[in-house]
């Protein structure tokens, strides 16, 4: 009976993990998977739970800090600029007119808000130009595509 019982817990501990997603609930559930085998041999209660803490020790002491090596920590954090969209160039989405209204552009599959860099200059859709700099979330774009 006691097997069943670790085997639920095991379960319990599983699924709990999908909520949390810090591989601390994975290992407590691994380590009653195992107290699971050694309470199948009928042992007296204090040798299961023995038997569980060792498990849970050992999996969260050497077994998570791989596996949070391996999936948590792949690629560094890197912040976006703005900086990093001048230069390249756009498709106008809908039209910029020659009174500054505000267009849009696509860049890179992203759309954004676009003015032109002189006043005069008008653009229609699908014309490609190019992003002289960002403001705030307008990008200011000219013809020198």
């Amino acid at each position: 009976m006691g097997a069943v019982i670790w085997l639920i817990g095991a379960a319990v501990l599983a699924v709990g993990e999908f909520i949390v997603m810090d591989f601390t609930l994975l290992m407590l559930a691994v380590s009653a998977l195992g107290t699971a085998g050694v309470a199948a041999f009928d042992v007296p209660v204090w040798v299961e739970v023995g038997a569980f803490g060792a498990f849970a020790f050992a999996s969260v002491l050497f077994i998570r800090p791989i596996l949070r090596r391996r999936f948590v920590a792949q690629g560094e954090v890197r912040e976006f600029t703005s900086l990093e969209l001048e230069g390249r160039t756009a498709e106008v989405l809908s039209p910029v007119s020659a009174d500054n209204t505000v267009g849009q552009v696509s860049i890179d599959g992203d759309i954004w808000s676009a003015r032109a860099a002189h006043p005069g200059e008008s653009f229609t859709t699908g014309d490609r130009v190019q992003i002289v700099s960002i403001e705030g979330t307008t990008a200011v774009v000219w013809k020198g595509v």
